[in-house]
């Protein structure tokens, strides 16, 4: 398994799917468990670990059915700021306003 930074997004669903299908032949699970399990269907399981082509939903559901929904804890987690950096975005953001509406001229 790579690295995901050195893979373009088909290669890492492709890696996503085959892992999904690694830890549910760890659970001893068939695929048409894993679906009742996960309230999916057969072919949406097929095509996940096929070709890691899924729904966000499906991936949630089939890590629900694994036990492994602890697992998304770290997706896409927010980084914390300094405090400097806090100010600093603050202070941008009081700075962004949207230019006010222009008025219709009248005429004479």
């Amino acid at each position: 398994m790579g690295t995901f930074a050195l893979l373009t997004h088909t290669e890492i669903c492709r890696e996503l799917g085959q892992r999904c299908k690694h830890l549910r032949l760890q659970a001893n699970l068939s695929q048409l468990e894993l679906a009742q399990r996960g309230g999916a269907s057969l072919s949406s399981i097929r095509r996940l670990e096929a070709s890691g082509q899924a729904t966000l939903e499906l991936l949630v559901r089939v890590t629900q059915a694994l036990h492994l929904v602890s697992h998304l804890e770290n997706l896409l987690v927010v980084p914390a700021l300094s405090i400097a950096d806090a100010e600093r975005a603050l202070a941008a953001k009081q700075r962004q306003r949207a230019a006010a509406p222009r008025r219709a001229k009248k005429q004479a």
